[in-house]
């Protein structure tokens, strides 16, 4: 029974949350998208309404996982680039020919 009580629960919130995202009201959208989250994931309906889901941040695409994520490189602190090569004379040697 409990499940049922859920569900009509989990649906209502859906459809709150639907008329706020269409009034452009996003902020609580956001609130109730989180709080039918909570109750999808377990959570006792009295904990999801009072939870401050602020806070929390989404995961990224590749965040976990065994050679999912892909390495940010930060280059370090005064580092410049190289000069570009000059157009007119790449791959070509001094006297004129191509490599």
């Amino acid at each position: 029974m409990r499940y049922v009580i859920m569900t009509e629960t989990i649906d209502q919130l859906r459809e709150r949350m639907e008329a706020a995202a269409a009034a452009m009201d996003f902020e609580q959208a956001r609130i109730l998208r989180d709080r039918i989250n909570l109750l999808r994931g377990g959570t006792p309906d009295a904990d999801a309404a009072t939870a401050d889901t602020a806070g929390l941040t989404r995961q990224r695409a590749g965040a976990m996982g065994l050679g999912t994520g892909q390495p940010r490189v930060a280059p370090p602190p005064g580092w410049t680039p190289p000069p570009r090569p000059d157009p007119m004379t790449s791959g070509r040697s001094r006297r004129g020919d191509r490599r």
